[in-house]
């Protein structure tokens, strides 16, 4: 059977983005790809030339609403015949926004039977812009699009689906371990909960980033806008056309955006992903220690050698793309802002790496959801955990000793259990010689790893109502 030409590209592809993963990123390739970074020059071109006309510019014919709408069309309409169109240009022009400017020219020129006004607007496709005001603009838009659209309402269903898990789990007993050695008790549920906030505020932190743009010419200050029509208000003009991309406009740039606001996305971007290369581990290390298990999907082969093995490869994916998605980030993050004198041209071919940044995080992303999907909790083995470590109870006791005043109680409690493994009855004979009231060694008496977690159920059960003590 022969491959298909889109299996056998993927075969051939450099990049695993588009070729071993590319069915699971089709949407945000939509955004980012080359077609997409087009799509969306066209639209900021089209948005330009409908402001020119809005704010009555001499020379430049009045449009009607059949006209905006002709235009809004072109955009609309825009596929990946039109892509093929503006890359035969590109050819010609080696400069891939003057392609874009003629391929527009192209499109409005053969709307000239029917929409005359809209052809006698030629020489104002592209008016007094520089390249940077388009594609700093078109880049705001794809950042913004991604961001609001696929990552949120993946990262959403990330976050729900641990709420779920720490409100399940929220009175499961497990032993904590700190150093890796068996540290005070917790719940299961708490501990999913801890990842739960740390996301939810971190997710909060990356959509207050506002996108900015700038489009005020080839070093910022409307040189050749003015130059034509110096009584324009070029400011309030281009103003208007960012604040109809739901965009904040940069008053102070040089030729390009300084990129400030993308370097806060990207931080922001990469704190929730180190934030979910904590969860991969810690997980991994649950499964390895039997806390939970995976459910394993029939015909699937954990090891070519092993048959037993069900192995924990999602979040083994997850945090290895987050690794990837991380370096990536912190060099868009590190290297934009930084332009010599007013441009040079290391920005552009960084930033057209936008999507491998965003990719590598959203297949991450959906690779840690999968895993969680997966976990079964093996309470029996919990159980085992907590009670081959009695030892742990060393803390509360040493704590009431304190309390009543007993002598070098945290140093009798070292003696004790210090690197030792300790029963129940070591501990009850412990209790019944201390100089305490017996109301309260009959409270410690009754207490046992599973029982010792303090607050830990209510903590994990307030994430459901989102109640937050300040």
């Amino acid at each position: 059977m022969h491959p298909t030409p889109d299996q056998a590209f993927r075969l051939k592809a450099l990049s695993p983005l588009d070729g071993r993963y590319a069915t699971r990123l089709a949407d945000l390739a939509a955004i980012f790809s080359e077609a997409g970074f087009m799509a969306h020059r066209v639209r900021v071109e089209i948005a330009w030339l409908k402001a020119l006309s809005h704010f009555k510019l001499p020379q430049l014919p009045c449009f009607e609403r059949d006209d905006l709408e002709a235009l809004d069309a072109i955009a609309e309409h825009f596929g990946i015949e039109q892509a093929h169109r503006i890359k035969a240009i590109e050819a010609d022009t080696n400069h891939d926004v003057k392609a874009v400017e003629y391929f527009l020219k192209e499109s409005v020129l053969s709307l000239h039977d029917s929409h005359p006004r809209l052809a006698q607007s030629l020489e104002f496709i592209h008016f007094a812009c520089t390249s940077e005001d388009i594609n700093n603009t078109a880049q705001a838009l794809m950042l913004l699009a991604a961001r609001d659209g696929l990552m949120l309402e993946k990262l959403e269903a990330l976050i729900g689906q641990l709420r779920a898990m720490a409100q399940a789990y929220a009175a499961i007993p497990m032993l904590s371990r700190t150093h890796g050695q068996a540290a005070t008790p917790t719940t299961l549920g708490k501990e999913i909960a801890n990842v739960h906030e740390r996301l939810r505020r971190a997710k909060a932190q990356w959509q207050e980033v506002k996108p900015l743009a700038k489009m005020n010419g080839a070093v910022g200050n409307f040189n050749a806008h003015l130059a034509a029509y110096p009584d324009v208000d070029w400011e309030a003009l281009a103003k208007w056309v960012l604040d109809g991309f739901g965009l904040e406009q940069n008053t102070h740039s040089i030729q390009i955006e300084p990129h400030d606001w993308m370097a806060a996305y990207f931080d922001a971007l990469a704190r929730i992903n180190a934030i979910l290369i904590d969860l991969d581990r810690d997980l991994w290390g649950y499964v390895s220690l039997g806390y939970f298990r995976q459910r394993s999907k029939p015909g699937e082969v954990g090891s070519s050698t092993m048959p037993h093995k069900v192995n924990p490869i999602d979040f083994e994916n997850s945090e290895g793309n987050l690794g990837v998605a991380n370096a990536l980030l912190r060099h868009l993050s590190d290297k934009l802002p930084q332009s010599r004198w007013q441009r040079d041209l290391t920005d552009s071919t960084v930033l057209r790496n936008l999507g491998v940044a965003l990719g590598y995080s959203l297949l991450a992303w959906d690779s840690c959801l999968r895993g969680l999907e997966k976990l079964e909790v093996d309470r029996e083995r919990l159980e085992q955990d907590l009670a081959a470590n009695w030892e742990v109870l060393a803390e509360p006791i040493q704590t009431v000793m304190r309390r009543w005043g007993v002598d070098q109680a945290y140093e009798q409690l070292k003696a004790l259990s210090r690197g030792k493994r300790l029963s129940a009855e070591d501990l009850r004979q412990f209790i019944v010689g201390l100089s305490i009231p017996e109301s309260e060694k009959a409270r410690l008496l009754a207490l046992s790893p599973s029982r010792y977690t303090g607050m830990a159920e209510q903590l994990a059960r307030r994430i459901e109502s989102g109640h937050q003590r300040s």
